[in-house]
């Protein structure tokens, strides 16, 4: 078996250039971010269930990679610095995470296990890089756009954007990393508010009537931003703590 490993390593760097080798020896620092612990008292409590789909991101936020933005129309990434799984599955855990630290919530867990909701939480990982092109440290852009779905009719009740930039107190991944875990952190704790208070304490009823003035109205649609440049001026943002 060891051999068989052996050989098929072998064959694939042949294939591809000895990128195989190269990605075994060069070392990477792997990074993390952490849940919300801390939520306003007055948080409701609720009694139905919550599955927590995986963020869609697009192609150059679905990986591993740190990414950073030397311009706003240009993308690339941290040498040697990854984090511990593909950033929007690490964002996923993180908002199961933080919901559980809520406890105002039972019952909550990625979609992928099956569990029987009463709401899916559906989102779109618009942002998440570094971006230099503001001058000065880099400053972390994350952008949620989420969606709150009744099941099993799979209706839209609520869609809100969260949005958070906080400028790294140097030029290095550590620090560019604890920017990403600070604005991470406050829109997910908006996040995990706005989930808990949109919707009635008690399951829905089955076939229960759907507002369609209200739930489709794009009026309803809340946008949640603090600390992110207007235009080309990025004076306000604020320092990571």
């Amino acid at each position: 078996m060891k051999m068989r490993l052996l050989a098929a390593v072998a064959a694939a760097a042949l294939a591809g250039g000895c990128s195989v080798l190269d990605a075994v020896t060069e070392p990477t620092d792997l990074f993390n971010v952490t849940p919300k612990s801390t939520f306003d008292a007055d948080l409701p409590g609720v009694f139905w269930q919550l599955a927590v789909d995986a963020p869609v991101a697009a192609a150059n936020l679905n990986t591993g990679r740190i990414a950073i933005a030397m311009s706003p129309t240009s993308s690339d990434y941290y040498a040697k610095a990854a984090w511990v799984d593909r950033a929007p599955l690490m964002v996923q855990t993180r908002i199961v995470d933080s919901f559980e630290n809520s406890r105002k919530i039972v019952a909550v867990a990625r979609e992928s296990i099956g569990l029987r909701a009463n709401y899916l939480l559906q989102s779109d990982l618009r942002n998440f890089e570094a971006h230099y092109h503001y001058g000065g440290t880099p400053i972390v852009r994350v952008r949620l756009v989420a969606k709150l779905v009744r099941m099993p009719d799979r209706q839209i009740i609520a869609v809100s954007t969260f949005e958070r930039c906080v400028r790294a107190r140097a030029d290095k991944v550590p620090k560019v990393v604890e920017a990403f875990d600070q604005a991470l952190g406050s829109v997910m704790k908006r996040l995990v508010t706005w989930t808990l208070r949109t919707p009635p304490p008690r399951p829905p009823v089955e076939g229960a009537p759907y507002d369609v003035e209200r739930f489709r109205n794009p009026a309803n649609a809340i946008v949640d931003t603090a600390g992110c440049p207007a235009g080309a001026d990025a004076s306000a943002v604020p320092l990571a703590d």
